[in-house]
C-alpha cells in the first residue's frame, strides 16, 4: 500500500474514532475537555471560595488538621463548628461566610466528655447554636447485608444525611476511626477519593482529623507526620497541624502544611501561638501572638534509638527511600540500611 492510502487510511480511522468520542460526550466521559477560555468562563459564574478558618480552610475545600494524641485536635475543631454554625469567627481568625449548618461526626468522645469540656463542672453548659449539629456511632446499628463494613456504609449514608439537614460543613473526628487501616496506601486512596468527590459533588465543606505517629519535638513538623501522607496529602486541597510548645504544656502553635487557595502565610517563621483555656464554660483555644516555629521545639537534638526507631517504620510504611529517610533523620543512608535490617523492615 502506498504513503497516499496510509494517510487517507489514517485520516478515516481517526474521523471514526473522534466521531464516537463525540456521540458519547458527556455520558461518563473519561475526560472532560473544554477549551482553556471556556473553563475560565465557566468558574466565572461560580463564587469566591470564602474563609472558614483564616486561609487554612476554605469553602468547598477538603481539609486535614493533624497533630499528635493529645494536643487539642477535638478542642479546636469543636471551636471550629462552632464559629461557622453562628456565623462568628473565631477572636484573631477570619471567617467570610454567613451561619451554615454543621455536621460533626464525633467518633472520639463520648457526650459525657463533650459535655464536661462545654459546662462547668457539669453545669451552667454552654449553648451551641442550632446550626451545629453532631453524630456518633449507634451502637444499636445492625450492617446491612449489602454493605462489607460500617465505614462503607457510613460514606454510602453521608450524602442522605447531607440532603436530610441541608449540611453545608462535614467534620469528621476522626479519620482512624472510620478507616482502621488509613495508612495503608490502598485504604487511604479510596477514603480521601469519595471526601474529596464529596467536596465536588455536593459543594460540602469536610475537614478530616487525623493523628500523627510518634515523631521527633525537635523537627519542625512536616507532612511527613500524618500516618498515610503521602496519599492523604495528595487528596486534600489544604492541610494544618497542631504542635506542642516547650514553653508550657498549655501553649500550642498552628502551622499551614498545604494550601490551593492562597498563598502559603502560616509557615514555620509565622505560626500562630494558642493557649487552651476554659473560657467559663467552653474549652477553646485562645490566639496569643504570632511567632517562629524554632522557638516552640526541643532544643535537645539527642533522640533516644527507641523514638528513632518509630520515626524510621513510620517513613518507611510511607515507601520512603533510606536516602530520603537519612535527611529526615540526619543520618546517613548505611545507618538506615543496617537499622531497617535490624527491624527486619
Amino acid at each position: 500500500m502506498d504513503k497516499s492510502n496510509l494517510h487517507r487510511d489514517f485520516i478515516s480511522d481517526f474521523s471514526n474514532n473522534e466521531a464516537i468520542l463525540r456521540s458519547e460526550h458527556g455520558r461518563n466521559d473519561c475526560l472532560l475537555i473544554k477549551p482553556a477560555n471556556q473553563w475560565i468562563d465557566e468558574a466565572k459564574n461560580r463564587p469566591i471560595p470564602n474563609m472558614l478558618f483564616s486561609e487554612f480552610w476554605y469553602e468547598n475545600e477538603l481539609c486535614i488538621l493533624f497533630a499528635d494524641t493529645n494536643l487539642g485536635k477535638s478542642v479546636l475543631a469543636v471551636q471550629i463548628a462552632d464559629s461557622i454554625s453562628r456565623g462568628v469567627a473565631i477572636p484573631n481568625f477570619k471567617l467570610e461566610t454567613n451561619p451554615k449548618k454543621v455536621l460533626y461526626l464525633d467518633f472520639e468522645l463520648s457526650d459525657k466528655q463533650l459535655e464536661k469540656r462545654c459546662s462547668v463542672n457539669y453545669e451552667e453548659h454552654y449553648k451551641f447554636h442550632s446550626n451545629f449539629y453532631r453524630a456518633e456511632l449507634n451502637s444499636d446499628f445492625e450492617l446491612p447485608e449489602t454493605a462489607k463494613t460500617t465505614e462503607e456504609y457510613l460514606c454510602q449514608s453521608l450524602t442522605q444525611y447531607i440532603d436530610s439537614y441541608n449540611i453545608e460543613v462535614i467534620i469528621v473526628d476522626n479519620l482512624t476511626y472510620l478507616n482502621n487501616d488509613n495508612e495503608k496506601a490502598k485504604d487511604a486512596l479510596v477514603l480521601m477519593k469519595f471526601l474529596n468527590k464529596l467536596t465536588k459533588d455536593s459543594n460540602i465543606s469536610i475537614l478530616v482529623l487525623c493523628h500523627t505517629p510518634k515523631r521527633y519535638d525537635s523537627k519542625p513538623i512536616s507532612n511527613n507526620d500524618v500516618s498515610g501522607s503521602k496519599m492523604l496529602m495528595n487528596f486534600c486541597d489544604s492541610s494544618f497541624a497542631i504542635g506542642r510548645s516547650i514553653k508550657h504544656h498549655n501553649l500550642r502553635y498552628i502551622k499551614q502544611i498545604k494550601q490551593r487557595n492562597t498563598e502559603h502565610m502560616y509557615h514555620s517563621e509565622n505560626v500562630i501561638v494558642c493557649e487552651i483555656a476554659q473560657d467559663y464554660n467552653f474549652l477553646q483555644f485562645r490566639f496569643i501572638e504570632f511567632g517562629s516555629e524554632s522557638e516552640h521545639l526541643n532544643g535537645d537534638k539527642s533522640i533516644d534509638l527507641e523514638e528513632r526507631d518509630a520515626y524510621m517504620v513510620n517513613l518507611i510504611e510511607q515507601c520512603k527511600s533510606n536516602v530520603e529517610i537519612g535527611k529526615i533523620l540526619g543520618i546517613s543512608e548505611g545507618t538506615v540500611r543496617k537499622r531497617r535490617k535490624k527491624l527486619d523492615m
